[in-house]
């Protein structure tokens, strides 16, 4: 038997370091046993895949050394490997568990799911609907089928207590409760898969003998089980990756940490070095050493060293070993070759000369005026913004609307961030005159800088997104009651 692992992310937003961090474990583990990697796009969420985030992800991937046998830029024998040209796949899939009695047709609405979801609480039990919770009389679901309502296919699930047992490649025999685990939606109303059905019956169809993924998929992998059985296939080895935790021990996230791969390199970080440091997140080398290659760690690996606590994800341990990285295996000239292709280079000069031209006589003005695009965080504090007519409080929620308003931005050029500015501040009732200098310390460390539109786009989504964030830590933060006050006063802006 030939092993076969797999990456499967969704493309709805930057590249993140957990898809990394999994895709590390999984292209090792097929490696050390001579196996295949495959990498497949789950872009079933249509409202929010974009092509740039598909393409995001193969990029930031191969920065990072790893690459695929299969793909949907390389082909393969199991393709297509977008979910969203399967279609016709998981249809036909369900039509199948439909003729055999192991899916319904639920015409159920979202107000009466809420109802039955209230119901089952206020009587003390589990809020998972099984299909006798679903079903209607068969007067009631033959009038809204004649009608042409609105429907989704459901999986059957026990409805009796008891437990099913799963097992994990690390984690032994895990039993999770029959009564947790809700009819699960296979195929939406628009007629997509949810991740369930798609994932089961692409890494039947594509092969996949194991399936190394986060701990969060773990209260899924019963209704994954019964699909597998219901279509009588033998279902891929399970095992669960503890998540990556920031120092404080939460999940990680962008609002503690950043966790977009393009950030990394960006900062100027070794690609060999975040991807020695991902395989230090709950494994370790036989030596115990912190420095190793990736062939290295291929050559070495053993699942069962994973360990089971979550692994701290710090970027001050991550700046040490890409110290290591630098010190250790460049050379002087390696070492210029590696300044010029990271930020040095000619495509990014020809990014940042048009907006500084006009304002220097010789060519060592420059450096004053583009020193923040080669930057990483900049050394902003509360007195960076006493210039602000803007008290503190509003400059918090400045930049946190700002910020959040510009992770959803997909087309990152100077025009459409404007836009996006200009609305926000209209939406806070703050005139531009006073909204844009704290973006100007935020993302330049002055106001005395280029157009802070222009500065965005050269800088990119990444840096400019972590640059916000950092000035909203240098005025003390958002606490999580004021997060909230916060998130509700974004939304009602619209």
């Amino acid at each position: 038997m030939t092993v076969r692992t797999r990456i499967a992310p969704s493309p709805t937003g930057d590249p993140h370091v957990g898809t990394a961090y999994i895709a590390l474990f999984n292209y090792c583990f097929a490696k050390s046993q001579g196996g295949e990697f495959v990498l497949r796009i789950e872009d079933t969420d249509q409202q929010r895949s974009t092509p740039e985030s598909e393409q995001a992800i193969l990029d930031s991937l191969k920065w990072l050394g790893l690459e695929w046998a299969e793909g949907p830029d390389v082909g393969g024998a199991h393709g297509p490997y977008r979910q969203s040209e399967r279609s016709d796949i998981y249809k036909a899939h369900c039509e199948q568990l439909l003729a055999a009695g192991h899916a319904f047709r639920c015409y159920r609405t979202a107000e009466e799911l809420n109802t039955l979801r209230e119901q089952r609480r206020a009587a003390g039990g589990h809020t998972a609907l099984k299909y006798s919770d679903l079903k209607l009389d068969e007067a009631e679901y033959a009038r809204r089928e004649a009608a042409g309502d609105v429907y989704v296919i459901r999986m059957h699930v026990p409805e009796e207590d008891g437990r099913c047992e799963v097992d994990d490649l690390l984690r032994g025999k895990i039993e999770l409760e029959w009564g947790q685990v809700d009819a699960q939606i296979l195929l939406k109303s628009d007629g997509l898969p949810t991740y369930h059905l798609a994932n089961v019956v692409d890494d039947h169809l594509m092969g996949i003998t194991h399936v190394l993924r986060g701990e969060e998929w773990i209260n899924s992998a019963p209704k994954h089980k019964l699909l597998y059985q219901y279509f009588g296939w033998e279902m891929p080895v399970l095992c669960h990756l503890p998540l990556l935790r920031n120092p404080d021990k939460s999940k990680l996230s962008k609002r503690k940490n950043p966790t977009s791969i393009w950030y990394y390199q960006r900062m100027g970080f070794m690609p060999e070095a975040l991807l020695n440091y991902l395989g230090r997140m709950g494994w370790s080398m036989p030596d115990e050493s912190e420095k190793f290659s990736l062939q290295t760690m291929i050559d070495h690996f053993d699942v069962t060293r994973v360990s089971l606590g979550g692994p701290i994800f710090d970027v001050e341990k991550l700046r040490w070993l890409n110290g290591l990285w630098l010190r250790e295996d460049c050379s002087v000239e390696q070492l210029a070759d590696r300044m010029q292709e990271w930020a040095l280079n000619r495509d990014m000069l020809l990014k940042m000369l048009p907006h500084v031209q006009s304002r220097i006589e010789v060519f060592s003005d420059m450096a004053p005026l583009v020193g923040f695009f080669l930057s990483g965080m900049l050394p902003l504090n509360s007195a960076s913004f006493s210039g602000s007519n803007l008290s503190e409080e509003e400059l918090v929620t400045l930049l946190q609307c700002t910020a959040w308003r510009l992770e959803s931005l997909v087309d990152w050029q100077r025009d459409r961030i404007f836009a996006e500015v200009k609305s926000l501040a209209d939406g806070l009732g703050i005139k531009l005159k006073d909204f844009m200098p704290p973006l100007f310390v935020a993302i330049a460390g002055t106001t005395s800088s280029i157009s802070v539109v222009d500065s965005m786009e050269v800088l990119g989504p990444d840096m400019s997104r972590a640059r916000l964030r950092h000035a909203i830590d240098a005025l003390g933060g958002v606490g999580k009651k004021r997060l909230k006050k916060l998130e509700k006063q974004y939304q009602e802006l619209g």
